[in-house]
């Protein structure tokens, strides 16, 4: 990932899915029991097959984001 630190990553996807989800979308402990970016950073950067799925995770998240687009409210007109 060119430009985008782990720390930004992880930050990223916490906030998008919030650390319940994102342990069951990557079952690794260091987002299941007592999550917090710090300790998630020091597993991460020792463990290189976690960190892909993070990275995969990242970049996927960022696709659907970019395919959903903005959001459109579709309120009826107010009553006159």
């Amino acid at each position: 990932m060119h430009g985008v630190t782990l720390e930004a990553m992880v930050t990223a996807l916490a906030g998008h899915y919030g650390w319940e989800d994102l342990g069951q979308r990557i079952n690794i402990r260091c987002f299941t029991s007592d999550p917090s970016v710090a300790s998630s950073l020091k597993f991460l950067r020792k463990t290189p097959w976690a960190r892909e799925k993070v990275e995969s995770l990242y970049l996927y998240m960022l696709r659907d984001i970019r395919r959903a687009g903005p959001v459109v409210h579709n309120f009826p007109p107010p009553r006159r």
